[in-house]
């Protein structure tokens, strides 16, 4: 099963996901899977390390003094690092495996400033954020990411996609978060403390420490800041029955399977079929006809079988 949740690791960070973020979190949680992003051949270094975020999927775990912390939204599309040097925007990098990334720069040159303003200009900058697009696109965030990895700058710039800055690394002119995302923002950069995310897809709220001095201090686990994390809500599913499944052919040719359900209602809606990817999928959830199963709406929309009831 790890060798499966590392594949859809590895496709998440490519941009086409074979799970959805539901069913990746609660597989990863079941299995103790923590492994994040994902290995890149020939990857340029980040500046500083872009660590993955904790999850915390309960309110009676939130760290006890919440009042040096702010909160903003977790925005749900494809992190990436600029390097800024002297002021100038000399590197952009996938986030790859935190680690090390894909070279982007030519293509982050259209979405974002060229230079900073607001900084020491002597210094080095790494500026994190999110590429996202709007939900009212399909897929949205496999749209975003998709972006990234094409090779033609047109079909790039057609693409509808927004930068949102939600980090900043190096030399600062600042001692709390808040004041370096207004720092940003006077120098034309959207911010996610601000940023009007109604309409894009989000995954959960951020809650990190303001002052930097403080979030320093906390230090890091080997795969997590200690002064920052992600709350997450539990979907709640609903439990029916996996009647039978069949197979059909997509627009794009390819064969999948459908489960067959009892009919159950989801959010207002009768759920009565739920896709299940491919069979590797299925062995790995151990589904058989007959048995009981959760189902949720991923993204409110798409039926998805998450696990098996024992």
């Amino acid at each position: 099963m790890s060798n499966f949740l590392e594949t859809a690791s590895k496709a998440y960070y490519e941009g086409e996901p074979i799970l959805s973020d539901e069913e990746f979190d609660s597989l990863s949680k079941r299995l103790g899977f923590s492994k994040i992003g994902h290995s890149i051949t020939n990857g340029i270094e980040h500046f500083v390390p872009m660590f993955s975020l904790r999850k915390v999927y309960s309110t009676d775990k939130f760290p006890v003094e919440m009042s040096g912390y702010v909160q903003s939204p977790k925005l749900d599309g494809a992190a990436v690092s600029l390097l800024y040097i002297n002021g100038s925007l000399v590197l952009a990098l996938t986030r790859g495996d935190g680690k090390t990334g894909r070279d982007i720069t030519e293509k982050m040159a259209t979405l974002v400033r060229d230079s900073l303003a607001g900084y020491d200009l002597q210094g080095h900058v790494q500026i994190t954020g999110e590429v996202i697009a709007p939900l009212s696109i399909e897929n949205s965030r496999n749209y975003a990411s998709g972006a990234l990895n094409l090779k033609s700058m047109t079909q790039f710039s057609e693409r509808d996609i927004t930068f949102v800055a939600y980090g900043v690394q190096g030399v600062l002119s600042s001692e709390t978060w808040e004041d370096s995302m207004s720092l940003l923002r006077r120098d034309g950069f959207n911010t996610v403390d601000t940023f009007d995310s109604t309409e894009y897809p989000t995954d959960g709220t951020v809650f990190r420490v303001n002052s930097y001095k403080d979030f320093t201090s906390m230090g890091y686990t080997s795969n997590h800041p200690r002064g920052a994390f992600a709350f997450k809500e539990n979907k709640q599913g609903v439990q029916t029955t996996l009647l039978d499944v069949v197979w059909q052919v997509g627009k794009s040719g390819v064969v999948s399977p459908v489960a067959i359900l009892e009919p159950i209602d989801i959010l207002g809606a009768t759920v009565s079929r739920a896709t299940l990817h491919n069979i590797e999928y299925i062995n790995q959830l151990n589904l058989e006809i007959g048995c009981e199963v959760e189902v949720i709406r991923s993204g409110e929309i798409i039926p998805r079988i998450v696990r098996r009831i024992d």
